[in-house]
């Protein structure tokens, strides 16, 4: 099987500052990809590289077998990487359903689709996304990128700062995408629910892949040295 996503020696800069230093990843078509490491070691710059938000000093981004190197962030999204980035960034003066139509594109995921797969958009189809709660806001991020029909869908930090219950509706939901067959690559923090949820696992420690490998394969060594406080 051939990867969805292959990301090639990243080297990646903000300004004078390297940020990347080497970063290659796969994902293949179906399968999950845990993105972990600690704070400021390049999670949320990987995935901003991957979808073509930053520009790279060296490597390649292939996606469905295109090399998207050179691609700007908009023809990325169009082939079929749809994000959900950190701090959710709905539009806050859009009410929920307009934040959805807002990014749709023709497919499988609709408005219906989305709001029968998170009831409460339904119920909250007025009003403004700044009214909602935080994990109001983590739903609506995660059905307006699944209104671009996706064919990966990128979590950067899907659960941080919800309560437990809200974490395990989060969860859920991701769980069941995966199991109707969507790639997925995400960052989180939680190895109890990451661990069951990956196929794969990738550790960054200082804007490169320190450790990677099947989630079995995590001990708590190598847990403790990449992941511990």
């Amino acid at each position: 099987m051939s990867a969805l996503l292959e990301l090639d020696d990243l080297h990646v800069f903000y300004g004078a500052s390297q940020a990347l230093f080497g970063v290659s990843l796969q994902l293949r078509e179906g399968q999950a990809l845990a993105l972990m490491g600690r704070n400021g070691m390049g999670k949320s710059t990987t995935i901003a590289s991957a979808c073509r938000m930053l520009p790279l000093r060296s490597g390649r981004v292939r996606f469905g077998g295109q090399d998207i190197s050179d691609w700007p962030s908009y023809r990325a999204a169009r082939l079929g990487l749809g994000l959900v980035p950190e701090g959710r960034r709905c539009f806050p003066n859009l009410t929920v359903t307009e934040n959805l139509i807002a990014a749709a594109r023709p497919g499988y995921w609709d408005l219906a689709r989305v709001q029968a797969f998170f009831p409460r958009l339904a119920e909250r189809a007025d009003q403004y996304a700044l009214t909602l709660s935080g994990g109001e806001q983590q739903m609506l991020a995660i059905g307006r990128a699944l209104m671009t029909n996706p064919r990966l869908l990128l979590l950067d930090e899907a659960t941080e700062g919800l309560a437990p219950v809200i974490r395990q509706e989060i969860w859920a939901a991701i769980t069941r995408l995966k199991a109707e067959g969507l790639s997925i690559l995400l960052v989180d923090k939680t190895l109890s629910e990451i661990l069951p949820f990956a196929d794969h696992c990738a550790i960054l420690e200082r804007g490169a892949v320190a450790w990677q490998g099947a989630p079995d394969k995590l001990t708590e060594q190598i847990s403790d040295i990449y992941l511990g406080v």
